[in-house]
């Protein structure tokens, strides 16, 4: 007999987590299928989360599924958000802070791989309350509809069952969205492809490079040369004792002018003051003398790596506060000079014994990719299909205004309407699309977020001008002349603001988003007035060969991705622009060349493009 629930969710992510929770929390029986072997492995964001108080409407905020919220993993709070201006090794900073926190509760820096665990262990012991819960190892094949219009879901893993209504949180290339036609594809003009790598830094020496305190982050955000000609930018996100350093920019841009992934987040790097950022000591190891023995060539390669394995971890332990207690505490060390004399020890024996050097560098831990939906473009208007209901990513909704960038929050409250929504339709037992999806299609027109995509907020310009107030007039105002003097005169602002949104976005986005407002101002401005920044060396930048190799995988022998054209223009461009280089020409046409896929969905437009099978695929750490 097929089994049956109330609800499915698809898709372990922050929407689809938050979703589950409430529907447990609402006594509703729910199960999540994560194709994913652990929930958050494949999860990747900038990342800054965001809790929201809007002047006018009301959000569902994180901490709000989640009353030990308090108690999360989440990295830092952002209490410092700085726009840059870059030209070559000048540097002008413009502080956003006040933009940052305009109306915010908070905005805490994430990784994902740690924060989407322990929200799966929140949703996953209130589900099996209800009789639902997680379900990891599974991908969704296909969904069709039986008796009384339930969902029947078939996966690559598990025997078909029902539903009584879907919840789709499986991202920006949702396959729901596509196997059941609810939307098409998104096209390059509609997403931002955005790469990151995670650089790692001590606790307490990222505190004394940023100057701020243990409750304290930044985030710096970058514009000018760096973008190598493309519209979007750079960021640096500090989180507890690593940094998450990444470039976004618009898809259509690099559709235009091809730019490989890895070297947008290289430029970035290579910027004096982001290079300076990322700076630590490096334990280098040396040659073995290839004369010795073998026997003595093993035992020296394993003693090496044990001690720069054992310095390294040492050391990031004396510089966190609660590891340092920890170790204390424990007994293994009297106090924290004991662990500073260790320390030492290990080092004077690498120097003396093996010759290893201590070099200025940076450690990079991960690489990663994905694309993200600019819901001024590409949200759906009906987000949803039959008794399925979209959220997130996957309805294409996410907040992309200049320096304002929040995806995170927007899913959160995306699931917490659809949830209300299903729980309504089950109380009534009515899940037609005219009853179920238009209520939460109406839901989801009412939230904040919803007229953020759609408006120009006058009083988040206002504080954005504030910011800028220091910049010459007449580096912007030569190009953007009536439309500038407007915005900056308070007396007019009100009627420009109110006349840009008859006019709708699709009308003001191209004179906003372009390569003058990203590439070449930011780049006057620095050169102008910018600050010289000298970087204290060059930094090892590893290729795509070498990050590739240093990521996790369960492979499968089964290919997710089919090339159906591969004579066109876009999939020739996917060899430059896939973050992993999968791709080569070859005679004339476009080969899938190997499988060192990170699921981003770059290529996506013009392949059979699916998420692998359960437990298959890239296995993310940080995220």
């Amino acid at each position: 007999m097929t089994e049956r629930y109330d609800v499915a969710v698809i898709g372990g992510g922050s929407a689809g987590l938050a979703a589950l929770k409430k529907l447990a929390d609402l006594g509703r029986q729910a199960v999540l299928i994560e194709a994913g072997r652990q929930v958050g492995t494949k999860n990747v964001s900038g990342g800054i989360l965001y809790s929201k108080k809007p002047r006018h409407g009301k959000v569902h905020n994180v901490e709000d599924v989640y009353g030990n919220f308090s108690e999360a993993p989440v990295e830092r709070k952002i209490t410092k958000y700085i726009l840059h201006a870059v030209s070559k090794d000048k540097d002008f900073a413009i502080d956003l802070t006040a933009a940052h926190e305009y109306q915010a509760n908070f905005g805490y820096s994430v990784l994902l791989g740690r924060l989407n665990a322990w929200f799966a262990k929140q949703a996953a012991e209130a589900a099996e309350k209800a009789g639902g819960g997680i379900v990891s190892g599974v991908h969704v094949r296909s969904i069709g509809w039986g008796d009384e219009g339930r969902a029947v879901i078939e996966t690559d893993e598990l025997e078909p069952f029902e539903v009584k209504a879907v919840i789709a949180a499986d991202g920006v290339n949702s396959e729901i969205a596509v196997m059941t036609g609810a939307r098409p594809k998104f096209s390059p003009a509609q997403l931002y492809q955005g790469v990151k790598v995670i650089a790692k830094l001590p606790e307490q020496v990222l505190e004394e490079r940023f100057g701020m305190g243990p409750d304290e982050g930044a985030a710096h955000l970058f514009a000018g040369d760096v973008t190598l000609g493309h519209i979007g930018g750079g960021f640096a996100y500090t989180n507890r004792d690593t940094l998450s350093i990444g470039a976004v920019y618009h898809f259509d841009s690099l559709m235009d002018k091809p730019a490989e992934p890895s070297a947008l987040v290289d430029a970035l790097l290579r910027n004096p003051l982001v290079s300076e950022f990322v700076r630590d000591e490096v334990a280098v190891k040396q040659e073995i003398d290839r004369n010795l023995p073998k026997e003595e060539q093993l035992r020296v390669r394993f003693a090496v790596s044990k001690l720069v394995k054992t310095w390294n971890e040492l050391r990031d332990a004396y510089y966190s506060p609660s590891a340092r207690k920890k170790l204390v505490e424990s007994g293994k060390y009297k106090s924290d000079d004991e662990i500073r004399s260790r320390l030492e020890s290990i080092k004077n024996d690498l120097q003396s014994k093996y010759g290893a050097k201590f070099e200025t560098d940076y450690v990079e831990l991960e690489y990663s990719a994905k694309l993200v939906p600019d819901g001024k473009r590409c949200m759906m208007k009906k987000p949803y299909h039959k008794n399925i209901l979209f959220v997130g990513d996957a309805a294409g909704r996410g907040v992309f205004i200049g320096p304002r960038i929040e995806g995170l929050n927007v899913g959160i409250d995306d699931a917490v309407r659809a949830a209300e929504s299903i729980v309504r339709a089950i109380d009534r037992n009515n899940f037609a699309p005219e009853y179920m999806g238009e209520y939460y299609s109406q839901q989801v027109e009412a939230s904040p977020y919803t007229r953020d995509m759609r408006e120009i907020d006058k009083d988040y310009l206002k504080t954005f001008l504030d910011a800028t107030k220091d910049v010459p007039k007449d580096i912007v105002g030569q190009r953007y002349g009536m439309i500038f003097r407007l915005i900056s005169s308070s007396a007019f602002r009100g009627l420009a603001v109110g006349l840009a949104n008859m006019l709708g976005y699709d009308k003001l986005l191209p004179l906003v988003e372009s390569e003058e407002t990203y590439v070449q101002v930011p780049i006057e401005i620095a050169e102008r007035l910018g600050k010289q920044v000298t970087a204290s060396y060059t930094p090892t930048i590893p290729s795509v060969a070498e990050r590739v190799a240093s990521l996790k995988y369960d492979d499968d022998r089964q290919s997710h991705i089919k090339v159906t054209k591969p004579e066109s223009e876009f999939m020739k461009k996917m060899v430059t622009l896939c973050p992993t280089k999968c791709y080569s020409l070859e005679d004339g046409k476009v080969v899938l060349q190997h499988e060192a896929c990170i699921e981003c969905g770059t290529c996506a437009k013009e392949t059979e493009w699916r998420h692998p099978r359960g437990e298959k695929g890239i296995v993310y750490q940080y995220g």
